[in-house]
């Protein structure tokens, strides 16, 4: 008798679990936890790039921003690929501010993307700088999403002056937090620089 009631109350808690993953009928996966707005906690991101002419650091130096951000993710859409990858989407918006001044330094509009029956996420995102990311990883509340050899694309300035070779971002995701790293390797003022991102996250709603 014990068997039966802790198998039906394992079954009622799976059920129960996969219902809090359904978006307007949509299975979101690890991906559902996301949907609302996020802020970043009152110490701020850390940016690591390439310093500009002219700048603190010089040309090519380390330069390091401090800076605000809010994130939006909004549930979009489902599509299937060559009638057999069935995808849903969550559409998200990311800005970011210095702290220094306020003004908006970073602005990526782009989807999260959750295949169910391989446990795949894609992260398909663009920026205002003529450069557009694709990049992939297996499912989960923590996960690793990282550029192809095809999951780059961008403009021939771009690929001339400030290459970028690949791209990854890390995320751990739970109720009331998103923490994450990403990392971009660009060709830039002649040498190699990993362009890096590190924020904690908190849900305002």
């Amino acid at each position: 008798m014990n068997k039966i009631i802790a198998c039906m109350v394992l079954a009622l808690s799976s059920a129960a679990s996969a219902q809090e993953t359904v978006i307007n009928g949509m299975d979101f996966g690890p991906l559902a936890k996301l949907a609302g707005t996020w802020k970043v906690v009152d110490s701020g991101g850390v940016d690591l790039a390439p310093g500009q002419t002219g700048s603190n650091v010089g040309k090519g130096g380390s330069a390091v921003e401090p800076y605000d951000e809010v994130w939006t993710f909004e549930p979009a859409a489902d599509a299937t690929n060559a009638s057999d990858q069935y995808l849903v989407a969550m559409y998200f918006k990311q800005e970011a501010f210095r702290k220094k001044d306020k003004k908006k330094f970073h602005d990526q509009r782009g989807y999260l993307i959750y295949d169910k029956k391989n446990q795949m996420v894609y992260d398909s995102f663009c920026i205002p700088r003529a450069v557009c990311i694709v990049a992939e990883g297996k499912a989960g509340d923590k996960m690793v999403l990282q550029s192809g050899p095809q999951g780059v694309a961008e403009s021939r300035y771009m690929s001339k002056n400030a290459k970028t070779k690949d791209f990854s971002i890390s995320f751990d995701i739970s109720d009331k937090t998103v923490k994450y790293t990403q990392k971009t390797r660009l060709r830039i003022y002649g040498k190699s620089f990993d362009h890096i991102d590190t924020s904690t996250l908190v849900k305002t709603k």
